[in-house]
């Protein structure tokens, strides 16, 4: 392969595992030992995070002589809260531990952090701008997880073919330098461009953001949506000052129509300081390149009899939580053989996934669905 990247063959025959599974496996066929067990997914510390990957793990494990039980993808969840459960003879799913957790950590790192953006930014769209800090490989599955968390729209036309949304973006800086003019290049993408793309010109290529944004606006006109400002690090300053003096200029001229669009370095911060003065944000490295959600696939019950490794809950769990309601107060989390709480508000959080390695027809892996489950719990959230 021309690429540095793991196959799909290699990956469902388990080669992507770390080594000491596989001699686990070997010592175990060796001795006769292959215990009936389940196993949990649980994060032990941290905030709330969202439920990313089950689609990948379920066919990782389709065909398997085992039971998966899940919370539904989207799912805001908190620690020691098993997120996914797995059951059968160990050595059914043993070499499977470090993809399992894999699909879930990134792709529930991407959503979770993508969720946490949007949630502050609330109505102002953000976009995800993002795929170049990463392999190229994985940018539908970081575009897929970015939008799942709630973000408005995603940039890489792989991922966005991939969940079915169009692809949203402006032009880059490498345009207007090949033109060598910006009224021109804003002009020709005026003119070749179809009409249902928004006219957002970028407005800091050589010049200062604020003379370059009334220009695109005076050689724009009425057909001009908004200007992006894109301005590095380096010469950035006070951005918001930027900002604030850009809208002053756009709207003395009469260009109070004309919204501000900003990209580059955003993150929760900038959310914060910026979202009552633009029109929306395009966020790279912080959602693409997020911090992987630490979650531990860990044996609790062995032949039915509760075990856990010092740090974990043994016992195969059930978490229940009050319909309407998100919060880490209220969960309640129980053995799975003990009489559900007497509350018919309450609604369990784990369902069955695969049974018997089959895939369950009703588990949903649906991006909008997902999508709007997160978005949901969002509202909620806020208002807490």
């Amino acid at each position: 392969m021309r690429f540095g990247v793991v196959s799909e063959e290699e990956i469902l025959a388990g080669k992507t595992t770390d080594v000491y599974f596989l001699r686990a496996e070997e010592v175990l066929r060796a001795k006769g030992v292959n215990p009936n067990v389940v196993a949990e997914v649980t994060i032990t510390k941290g905030d709330w995070a969202v439920l990313a990957g089950l689609e990948d793990v379920a066919h990782l494990l389709e065909g398997r002589a085992v039971n998966v039980y899940a919370m539904p993808e989207g799912t805001i969840f908190y620690p020691h809260e098993p997120v996914l459960q797995i059951e059968g003879r160990y050595l059914e799913f043993a070499r499977y531990e470090t993809p399992i957790l894999g699909f879930l950590c990134h792709e529930s790192g991407i959503a979770t952090k993508a969720a946490r953006i949007k949630l502050l930014a609330g109505d102002v769209p953000v976009i995800s701008f993002g795929t170049r800090r990463q392999h190229p490989a994985i940018s539908a599955m970081i575009e897929r997880c970015a939008y799942l968390g709630g973000m408005d729209g995603v940039s890489c036309v792989a991922g966005a073919e991939r969940i079915g949304i169009n692809a949203t973006g402006t032009m880059p800086h490498a345009m207007i330098i090949c033109f060598g003019e910006r009224n021109v290049a804003w002009k020709a993408f005026d003119e070749v461009i179809a009409r249902d793309v928004p006219r957002i010109c970028l407005c800091d290529t050589y010049c200062d953001e604020k003379e370059e944004s009334v220009a695109a606006a005076e050689a724009l006109g009425d057909s001009l949506f908004a200007v992006r400002l894109d301005t590095p690090s380096s010469r950035r300053g006070d951005f918001r000052q930027i900002i604030e003096e850009v809208r002053w200029e756009l709207d003395i001229r009469g260009y109070k129509n004309v919204g501000i669009f900003v990209s580059g370095g955003i993150d929760e911060a900038e959310i914060i300081a910026l979202r009552d003065i633009v029109a929306g944000f395009g966020v790279g490295t912080s959602v693409a390149n997020a911090r992987s959600i630490d979650f531990a696939l860990d044996i609790v019950e062995k032949e039915g009899v509760p075990c856990a490794k010092r740090g974990k809950r043994g016992g195969k769990k059930q978490v229940y939580r009050r319909k309407g309601e998100i919060s880490v107060d209220k969960d309640i989390i129980t053995l799975a053989n003990e009489e559900p709480p007497e509350d018919e508000n309450l609604e369990p959080l784990l369902k069955p996934m695969l049974i018997n390695g089959e895939i369950v027809s009703d588990f949903s892996f649906s991006l909008e669905e997902a999508r709007a489950r997160v978005k949901s719990q969002l509202r909620r959230l806020h208002i807490q």
